[in-house]
């Protein structure tokens, strides 16, 4: 039959669904099968020839026969899997069955009186069709998954077949051991089958399905608990799912073997059009749903070093009985950490990859599903973070998320790219490794649209970070405490920041320290506080090798002075906030040289109008600057700033973390440093300040003397007392003008002695809570809405976990 025919008959059989008024009985196949049996659609043609209005049609106005054609679609695909798809017809029909399925499932979800259908059993549904089978029925959601679980390692179909000769000797799909059939070679797995372009596709297919059924997520609105794990997800994970653990190798091999550039010929992907990616951004779409776990409500196993023969690891207590969660959190070998890594750098720098020759190769575009991974890895696996930070691999991760962060920096409907990218280099810096790393010189000449620097890592995220604040998209602003908390994490392993860091780093001062921005709003001075400890632990732990930032600190020595001297009394204040009110942009350019753009570079360019974005919820401890509820969060604002977000350590001589937060008391008492630490005195001020929960803000000469008095300037101004009658001298008796001289001898100057007693080291590190969760949960299935536009599985649904806007 003719593709035509066949689509003129499929479409047939919907319009005759659509028009019965009387139930269809579930026996009557000759009605039934004419979805399936004799019809060649592709995904395509299903999502055309069932238009969504006629789904909610039938459901609306006869439920009964909606409800029978998901459960023989169920059926034939249980079928499909008990018989092992031998013949090309009952491939067909399992394939055909999938499609239908991903066609009506979300149609089912958003409706709040069908969600419980897919979890009843249907009386009389048992295998046999007897009477007395009902009790061994399962619910159909489950019946669903097992089918897709046993179809996803079916010989000939989604995998190749052991077995030499065909006759007869087909392999039997129950004593089948997926384990021998995993998809592609890697972690725990050293054989990498011959690729076959048919069982792509067929998985691709079925992986879709899975995604849509997990999908139920998605109508669901946020809730703040997060305590509501998806059953789909949680059955689909769990031991009753006997292919959980060569299925979540095979995805994971998948995504970390794919190479999109191949052999390295130009244009080879345009020739042969690669039926990989979409396998490859598939799995990663099921990978980070099935991972969809709160981190901080579980216990995640424990690691102790040892290693055992298998490529998890057996030593671990149980750990979560999400199987996925618990696989990925006990990889440990070397040679895994390795492949997983390579892997997911190669993916995210190939967009960064730059040729000479136009389009001549293939651009992924699955990165963020690839960033949302990387982050459930290091979230998951605490030793595959200390891996990542073991070598100088961490920069070929750090480089491409600095690379998007800039790129979309402008774009509004890339808020959440934004986010994910400055969460895992939080996550990053809380790690001491991490801090050293930066130190390694930068040559790799990725094309951005940043001052041209000759320097380190350390420069590169610096001066990245700078053009992120002050150029850009308003929305970007929650996360300037972020930002600037992952620099102070890094500082005191900064060995020598470029003469360009060190003047952006100034001039990011000299913005944040301007009266009417300390004045405008509750929680600008935190950014001052950040950027003082940034130069004082640069100071007092990196002076040898600092000499542009000593430098630079003594020609803006104004700034410094200014705030020692900020105003207190009222008229100063509300005379400054009047000034706000003429100068509107608190971040321009001027004041910071911004030199030659690097070669080769595109400017950051907003979203193209109409562009679809998914709306965030807003992030514990980032309240949305300004309100607004066009703002694209949901605004709900947990502030508590960034010490939401993070759990402050201090660092003790031996180099080992000791956490602040337990014991506040006998801080305050030893009257250390850290006693000073700003958050205490952040959560007095908002008490002082509470007029902005109210929207109306009014700093008053109480709130300003609070946190003036606790400006850290001491090691600054001792150092601006010893350095500039020394530096002046030089110039008077030299005559100099040329900074040359100066720097040579900054560099061998020494401040030893003349300096306050050194402050413990704070760390911020980064700290999971039920609200990061949730934040992950709507930005990844944001991300998979947007992606799948072909076919738009979930486009024009009743979604609640989000928003829908466009640029």
């Amino acid at each position: 039959m003719g593709s035509a025919d066949s689509k003129l008959n499929f479409r047939k059989a919907v319009i005759q669904l659509t028009t019965k008024t009387q139930p269809v009985e579930a026996t009557d196949d000759a009605f039934w099968d004419q979805f399936w049996a004799d019809t060649a659609t592709s995904v395509q043609d299903v999502f055309a020839l069932v238009p969504a209005a006629e789904i909610r049609a039938v459901r609306e106005e006869s439920p009964s026969n909606l409800a029978t054609l998901c459960y023989k679609a169920v059926e034939k695909l249980v079928q499909g899997a008990e018989s092992g798809c031998h013949s090309e017809k009952e491939r067909q029909i399992v394939l055909n069955c999938s499609r239908l399925l991903t066609r009506v499932l979300p149609y089912i979800f958003e409706d709040p009186d069908w969600r419980g259908f897919f979890w009843s059993t249907v009386p009389g549904a048992g295998r046999g069709g007897g009477e007395d089978d009902d009790e061994n029925a399962r619910p159909l959601a489950e019946s669903l998954l097992l089918a897709i679980a046993d179809l996803l390692f079916c010989p000939d179909f989604t995998v190749q077949s052991h077995r030499r000769s065909t006759v007869d000797s087909a392999e039997d799909i129950h004593s089948l051991d997926s384990c021998e059939y995993i998809w592609e070679a890697g972690v725990g797995f050293a054989h990498s089958p011959q690729p076959s372009y048919i069982h792509d596709m067929n998985r691709m297919e079925l992986l879709k399905l899975l995604v849509t059924c997990f999908s139920e997520a998605m109508y669901l609105p946020p809730a703040p608990d997060s305590g509501n794990t998806n059953p789909w997800v949680q059955f689909f994970c769990s031991a009753e799912n006997r292919h959980a653990l060569p299925l979540f190798t095979s995805l994971l091999n998948t995504v970390c073997a794919y190479d999109p550039v191949g052999y390295g010929i130009p244009y080879n992907h345009l020739i042969f059009s690669d039926y990989r990616e979409p396998l490859v951004e598939e799995a990663a779409q099921v990978l980070i749903v099935t991972l969809d776990h709160d981190s901080a409500t579980s216990t995640s196993p424990t690691v102790d070093g040892t290693t055992t023969g298998t490529a998890m690891d057996d030593a671990d207590p149980p750990g979560p009985e999400n199987l996925f969660v618990n696989y990925l959190s006990r990889i440990h070998r070397e040679e895994d950490f390795q492949f997983i890594l390579k892997g997911i750098a190669r993916l995210l720098s190939n967009p960064l990859v730059q040729t000479y020759l136009p389009n001549s190769t293939k651009k992924i575009q699955f990165h963020q599903e690839l960033l949302v991974l990387f982050w459930k890895l290091c979230d998951f696996n605490k030793k595959f973070l200390f891996f990542v930070l073991k070598s100088s691999d961490v920069l070929d991760i750090l480089v491409p998320i600095l690379y998007f962060l800039n790129d979309a920096r402008a774009d509004q409907s890339r808020v959440g790219l934004m986010h994910i990218g400055v969460f895992i280099l939080l996550l990053l810096s809380g790690e001491r490794n991490f801090g050293v790393r930066l130190n390694k010189p930068y040559s790799v000449r990725v094309p951005m649209d940043i001052p041209v620097f000759t320097g380190t890592h350390a420069d590169l995220l610096i001066v990245v970070f700078h053009k992120i604040i002050t150029s850009g998209h308003q929305r970007l602003q929650p996360l300037f405490d972020c930002l600037l908390t992952i620099v102070v994490n890094v500082s005191p392993y900064l060995k020598s920041l470029s003469m360009v860091a060190a003047n952006k780093l100034l001039h990011l001062l000299e913005a944040f320290s301007t009266t009417w921005f300390l004045f405008s709003a509750a929680q600008n001075h935190h950014l001052v506080f950040f950027l003082l400890e940034v130069f004082n632990n640069i100071i007092q732990y990196q002076f040898d090798g600092n000499s542009n930032l000593v430098y630079a600190i003594i020609r803006k020595r104004s700034v410094f002075h200014q705030l020692a001297n900020l105003p207190t009394d009222l008229p100063a204040i509300h005379k400054a906030l009047q000034r706000r009110r003429r100068a509107p942009e608190p971040l321009s350019r001027t004041g910071s040289q911004e030199g030659a753009s690097m070669e080769g570079s595109r400017p950051a360019a907003p979203a193209e109008p109409g562009t679809l974005k998914t709306s965030l919820v807003a992030t514990p401890g980032l309240a949305p600057a300004g309100g607004g509820g066009g703002c694209g969060y949901q605004q709900q604002v947990w502030g508590e700033g960034i010490d939401k977000l993070t759990e402050k350590s201090q660092v003790s001589e031996d180099g080992t973390l000791r956490s602040l937060e337990s014991a506040p008391q006998q801080n305050s008492a030893e009257g250390s440093p850290a006693a000073e630490e700003p958050s205490q005195v952040w959560r007095e001020q908002r008490r002082l300040s509470n007029a902005s929960a109210s929207g109306q803000w009014n700093p008053t000469s109480e709130w300003v003397l609070s946190w003036k008095s606790k400006l850290p300037l001491q090691t600054i101004m001792r150092l601006l007392q010893v350095l500039v009658p020394q530096v002046e001298k030089i110039c008077i008796d030299k005559g100099l003008t040329d900074e040359s001289e100066i720097l040579r001898f900054l560099q061998h100057g020494t401040l030893v002695g003349l300096l306050p007693v050194p402050h413990p080291i704070l760390i911020r590190k980064y700290q999971a809570n039920s609200g990061t969760a949730m934040w992950f949960r709507t930005y990844m299935w944001g991300v998979i809405y947007l992606r799948n536009v072909d076919p738009p599985v979930w486009y024009d649904t009743d979604v609640k976990l989000f928003e829908i806007q466009r640029v």
